[in-house]
């Protein structure tokens, strides 16, 4: 079953929270690839899109990342299963709907996933704890490669990798950062870093992509154009503006505490007394408040192995963990009611906040920023 696999093991989704890192929650680098004698999805026929699985399904299961890995037929998957992996941004919620003919792979430790027959015949995805576009990239360039020796892509000398959407076109790659503003929206100045950023040729997106809510203070921020340029400097045009948007949240933190820190430190206790004493919580709600205490954690105000805690929260508080958790499918009213117990023994053992503020932004800034010696520290 494979849900059970997904829950039986670790996740960077759920335990990959970077040390020490307060605004990039995570990174990700996705490609676009698709089969040069095939139709692309969107224009198959079944049989067509069928022949695209049997090829690509056991080409990506025999890679040596995706050795011991997850090899699922979406139509083969509960409506359950579907949503978790959505959840988990291990599929698309167009994948997802997708009846037959369609398919994923996913490594062993879910940093990788590839999508079979969504959009494209191909989408692949790397995924990294905290500010690491370095071997994100790295990772799914490799993975690129692999797949290359063995299939025919649809490439144009002119214009690049061919896909189904002309945005696309080019290096058919989106790298994207997952982050952490409460600052920012507390000062209500995400519209003004939105509307910068877009005239920049980047994208401002909620947690689940295209289409959903920046729900607790998390933003998906990624670059819109991949025609023209390599994927060196699309990452390196994106880290600039990230770099920017980090040092925006980080100067937003410092007013705040300047002007009223009791306001703050009150808006985290009481999301805290929430968390530990609710008896009704919606995925939003829930979100709000895990995103609070999150902050706290930046501020000193909870020991850094709550980091860990609130980042797996931002997940596993979601509709569809929370039906697994509970053992059975349930509505609205009782998803908010088990959520709000989940959550209640969570944080039963936890000690109330303590008074602090940041101790240096500049620590917090240099914290998100990609080491140099990232490659070596891996290796260990």
């Amino acid at each position: 079953m494979v849900i059970k696999d997904i829950f039986d093991g670790k996740s960077v989704m759920t335990e990959g929270a970077a040390k020490k890192c307060p605004v990039v929650l995570m990174t990700r680098v996705r490609l676009a690839r698709n089969l040069s004698d095939h139709p692309f999805p969107g224009w198959a026929k079944m049989p067509q899109k069928k022949d695209v699985l049997e090829t690509c399904l056991p080409a990506v299961a025999t890679l040596r990342p995706m050795k011991s890995g997850i090899t699922a037929e979406i139509e083969e998957l509960s409506d359950l299963e579907k949503q978790i992996l959505v959840e988990r941004h291990l599929i698309s919620r167009e994948l997802s709907g997708t009846p037959e003919s369609a398919g994923v792979v996913i490594s062993k430790d879910q940093s990788v996933s590839v999508m079979i027959n969504e959009e494209d015949h191909l989408r692949m995805q790397v995924v990294k704890s905290g500010y690491r576009f370095k071997s994100a990239w790295n990772a799914v360039n490799n993975l690129d490669t692999a797949l290359e020796g063995g299939l025919n892509y649809a490439f144009s000398s002119r214009l690049g990798y061919l896909t189904a959407c002309p945005t696309n076109v080019g290096t058919g790659m989106r790298a994207s950062a997952m982050m952490h503003l409460p600052a920012l929206v507390i000062s209500n100045q995400m519209e003004k870093v939105v509307r910068a950023v877009n005239q920049l040729g980047i994208a401002v997106r909620g947690l689940f992509g295209e289409g959903s809510d920046a729900s607790g203070s998390i933003f998906q921020i990624s670059n819109q154009t991949t025609l023209g340029e390599s994927e060196e400097a699309i990452i390196k045009r994106l880290s600039s503006v990230l770099k920017t948007i980090i040092d925006q949240e980080i100067n937003a933190r410092e007013k705040i505490l300047e002007t009223d820190p009791n306001k703050l430190q009150d808006k985290i206790g009481r999301a805290f007394g929430i968390l530990q004493n609710s008896h009704l919580l919606s995925s939003n709600e829930c979100m709000n408040l895990v995103s609070l205490v999150r902050f706290g954690v930046d501020l000193e105000m909870f020991p850094e192995e709550m980091r860990n805690i609130v980042d797996r929260l931002f997940i596993e508080c979601q509709p569809g963990h929370i039906q697994y958790h509970a053992g059975k499918s349930i509505d609205t009213s009782e998803r908010d009611a088990y959520r709000s117990e989940y959550l209640r023994k969570q944080f039963e053992n936890v000690d109330k906040p303590v008074n602090s503020i940041l101790k240096a932004a500049t620590e917090e800034e240099n914290a998100d920023m990609e080491p140099n010696n990232e490659e070596e520290s891996e290796k260990g």
